[in-house]
């Protein structure tokens, strides 16, 4: 039910997401999705919560890099996984912008919407600050702004029609995250 809400959510948009489009889609008898969701906001959930299943196996969270290598070490481990994301799992990315947005306007989901979305920072946090990070929130901010900012503007903004290569997105961690901490591991700055 939830992966057919999100397919849905990727084809059609938020205004096509209705219990009787996901019984219609996932060939289920009418009336299924709302006795397993019985409100809206109950299969928003249900999406939201599958989103960030399937978005922590595409991104591979658990796999961060060791920092001992630096920021090249890092921004080679991290340019594959944003490039696999980008390349591979665009409908995802959809699914994500529309849910943002649909937290905007309705609180109850915007509590569940952070929660997700703190499985994914607090790892980052933790290898930012491992780097040597001088202001490890700020800077795991700005990891996350420009990671989703890259993602954006490949599947819905201006760069839709094209992904970086995984050299670009490498170059480009790898001059975020030096910027950041400096160019080698923790311990030679010392």
């Amino acid at each position: 039910m939830a992966d057919t809400a999100l397919a849905l959510l990727a084809e059609r948009g938020m205004r096509g997401l209705t219990h009787r489009a996901v019984d219609e889609a996932a060939g289920l008898p009418p009336g299924s999705t709302s006795n397993h969701a019985r409100t809206r906001l109950a299969l928003l959930e249900a999406a939201n919560e599958r989103l960030a299943t399937r978005e922590a196996r595409a991104l591979a969270v658990t796999e961060l890099p060791d920092p001992a290598g630096g920021p090249d070490a890092v921004a080679d481990a991290l340019a594959p996984v944003l490039h696999r994301y980008l390349t591979g799992h665009r409908e995802l990315l959809v699914c994500r912008y529309e849910l943002a947005l649909e937290a905007t306007r309705r609180p109850e989901l915007r509590h569940r919407y952070d929660e997700a979305g703190r499985r994914f920072r607090e790892p980052l946090l933790a290898l930012v600050t491992a780097l040597g990070s001088p202001d490890p929130r700020r800077h795991t901010l700005s990891l996350i702004a420009w990671s989703d900012g890259m993602m954006f503007a490949c599947v819905a903004g201006s760069h839709h029609a094209e992904v970086p290569t995984l050299d670009q997105l490498r170059d480009g961690l790898r001059e975020l995250l030096t910027g950041m901490v400096g160019a080698g591991p923790p311990d030679d700055r010392r």
